[in-house]
């Protein structure tokens, strides 16, 4: 299955949504997407969308925490939203959902970054 990067910027935040699968094969080329948009583009806050990610193993857990460490380094918060049921157990199991808030959708993510779009 491929995977794919859908980026929206608003207002200092990016919302990106991850369709398909983010393991080991996608990882680097997620990871080099998020970046540059991070880096060049004026970013205070970033919505991870998960609604279309069908599976992720530890590579993508990796890109995540990656991204939030860099996110929370400029003093910005990164939260996800919208989680099937077995990439949310990955995330609780991994320990991220700890430092992350997850949230049921895109629209509650923004409200709790006070951020209307």
């Amino acid at each position: 299955m491929n995977s794919s990067v859908k980026m929206e910027h608003h207002r200092g935040v990016l919302i990106v949504r991850l369709t398909g699968e983010l393991d080991h094969h996608a990882a680097d080329y997620v990871r080099m997407d998020l970046d540059e948009a991070i880096l060049r583009r004026q970013v205070e806050h970033l919505v991870l969308s998960l609604k279309d990610l069908q599976f992720m193993d530890s590579s993508g857990l990796g890109v995540i925490l990656g991204r939030y460490k860099l996110i929370h380094g400029k003093g910005g918060k990164m939260v996800i939203c919208a989680a099937n049921p077995p990439v949310k157990r990955l995330l609780e199991m991994s320990g991220l959902l700890k430092i992350m808030p997850l949230y049921e959708n895109e629209r509650a993510a923004l409200s709790n970054l006070e951020v209307a779009l």
